[in-house]
């Protein structure tokens, strides 16, 4: 007897593209009236009101009945979460009515939205390239990052250090910091198969932050993790992770004002992609921005693609997917948070940059793409593009991947003069790097405050610094097979609040303490001391720093076996003191 065919998957997408979120002239309500995309754990979020002037909130399932649960404020004072005590059920129609008051007036709140079948799929993490290229120290033996070999470095760089996070590539994966001269300053090791991106300084209630994704990058091109953000001791102050039962994935971590945070999320749901040629029962990625309360852990707004993007507007093929591979028609890749509170939404599958009206979450213009808001001038297009952000002067920088597969031989960093009125765009700069760097996924270009601009090459190992007319200031390259999915320069002032560390080499020639502060951008030099017990510690050698670990040599006779190190800054002043520690060999 033959199989049964495959029962059709339902339609995930909108009766209608691209509706409003915004109820009672105010309140931005999500999940979006209308979805067929939502998560059977999702929150019913209410942004733009206080919490005080919303009651009456009532959720009913069509399968799953009344919904008890409780209302949550958002921290900043302009809304509330409803909270549902259980989940829903994949499939039901969910009803939400509420009352918005306004003075003495009561306007009514309605959302009613389809709860999507999910479609698991595998969680296998990217492959691990092995290699020789890592570097080892004997006072940090638990760091083995990869190695950086740096072939060009002008002293005309912008002033600040180089923020990486390498995976997949030989030695431990994590997020790095390098001086201007690509010397190690700062290594997180992360474990096996736990990989770290979008690492970079951000602030955070005034001061700056360092903040990164890590988690699993899966084969399917996105991640499932959480975002971190650290003060200036390297000490944890929060981790940001996604709601409404998703993962936060690896593309983006924005940080916005008044303790909110800007993330994606991917969620692969059951789909009828017939429509564009796939499989009835077929399965559909879908890219989602999120934006979160950090103090509260609530989602105060989700946008999905697949409520405002059609799925016809992809480069991609809905014919070739499965359920294993689902039609991963959006893809995306970054959000640019703007001024005016509208957002840069990247697809890489549409070769789109969405402008999207941050209130109603609807799309204002597309940039690139089928169905361009721009006529193009020449050399604007792009296609599987990365990280485009809005310059102060109104222009829009792109990374133009240009694969894959490739439409064209190299990419390139470009920007963009956006004309609103005239409706067309022209090419104002172009950055491409000799030999050409063709990077079939992620990158990046960073403009940076001297006029120069900093890129990071994405799935291929490179990193480089260009001035404004083009010149390479700074080119450098991990070994082969890393990847770092962005890389930026930053100024950036550390002082761990862990010890410094060292280690005693005796043997052949004078011994030799070896000392680190992992972290620590300050320390001009070290200085050894030496004694028989602790309080006897004398200062017996000195040594200007000379990168992450430095060797300062012992002069013959030293009388230990107690030694300890200090960091000292440019003016002598002692930073940070290492624990005593006995060596009997000394």
């Amino acid at each position: 007897m033959a199989a049964a065919a495959a029962q059709p998957a339902p339609n995930c997408t909108p009766a209608t593209l691209n509706n409003s979120a915004i109820q009672g002239g105010s309140v931005t309500v999500s999940p979006l009236a209308g979805s067929r995309d939502v998560s059977p754990r999702s929150q019913i979020s209410f942004l733009g009101a206080p919490a005080a002037r919303l009651s009456a909130i009532t959720v009913v399932g069509s399968r799953t009945g009344r919904h008890t649960g409780r209302l949550a404020a958002y921290s900043q004072g302009d809304g509330a979460s409803f909270l549902p005590a259980r989940p829903f059920a994949e499939g039901e129609r969910v009803t939400v009515l509420g009352r918005l008051r306004s003075g003495r007036s009561l306007t009514p709140l309605r959302d009613t939205f389809n709860i999507a079948r999910a479609n698991p799929v595998s969680s296998t993490p990217e492959a691990i390239h092995p290699g020789r290229e890592v570097q080892s120290f004997l006072s940090r033996p638990d760091l083995h990052p990869p190695a950086l070999s740096v072939t060009t470095a002008s002293p005309a760089v912008a002033p600040g250090e180089e923020f990486v996070a390498p995976y997949s590539g030989p030695g431990q994966a994590g997020p790095m910091i390098l001086d201007q001269n690509g010397r190690l300053v700062w290594f997180k090791a992360l474990a096996t198969h736990t990989s770290a991106t979008n690492f970079r300084v951000q602030q955070f209630q005034g001061k700056p932050v360092l903040t990164w994704w890590q988690g699993d990058v899966t084969e399917h091109g996105y991640g499932l993790g959480t975002d971190e953000i650290d003060d200036s001791t390297y000490s944890t102050l929060a981790i940001v992770r996604a709601g409404n039962g998703l993962s936060a994935d690896l593309h983006e971590f924005q940080l916005g004002g008044q303790g909110t945070a800007l993330i994606t999320a991917y969620n692969p749901i059951l789909c009828n992609l017939s429509t564009v040629g796939g499989p009835a029962a077929g399965a559909v990625t879908n890219g989602i921005v999120q934006v979160i309360d950090v103090a509260t852990g609530l989602v105060r707004l989700e946008w999905t693609s697949l409520d405002h993007v059609a799925l016809s507007e992809s480069y991609g093929r809905a014919s070739s997917s499965t359920t294993t591979w689902p039609f991963d028609f959006f893809h995306i890749n970054s959000i640019d948070l703007n001024t005016d509170g509208s957002l840069l939404v990247s697809a890489r599958n549409t070769w789109t940059v969405y402008k999207v009206d941050g209130h109603s979450g609807q799309v204002i213009w597309r940039l690139g793409g089928r169905h361009s808001s721009f006529a193009a001038g020449a050399g604007t297009r792009t296609a599987w593009q990365h990280d485009p952000r809005l310059l102060a002067n109104g222009s829009v920088s792109v990374f133009d991947n240009g694969s894959s597969p490739p439409v064209r031989a190299e990419s390139r960093g470009i920007v963009l003069d956006i004309d609103a009125q005239h409706r067309s765009t022209k090419l104002v700069a172009q950055f491409t790097h000799a030999p050409a760097l063709l990077a079939e996924s992620q990158g990046n270009m960073q403009a940076l405050d001297n006029g120069d601009w900093f890129f990071g090459w994405g799935q291929l190992p490179y990193l480089s610094e260009f001035g404004p007319e083009g010149k390479l200031l700074f080119d450098a390259h991990f070994p082969a097979h890393t990847q770092s999915y962005r890389s930026f320069r930053f100024p950036w002032t550390g002082t761990p609040a862990h010890r410094p560390t060292f280690a005693l080499q005796t043997g052949r020639g004078p011994a030799t303490v070896f000392a680190t502060w992992n972290g620590a951008t300050l320390v001009a030099s070290w200085r050894v001391l030496a004694g028989r017990d602790p309080a006897s510690l004398q200062v017996v050698a000195q040594a200007p720093r000379e990168g992450f670990e430095t060797p300062v040599a012992l002069p013959a006779g030293t009388v230990g076996p107690d030694l300890a190190v200090q960091a000292l800054d440019a003016a002598g002043q002692v930073l940070g003191t290492s624990a005593t520690v006995a060596e009997p060999g000394l």
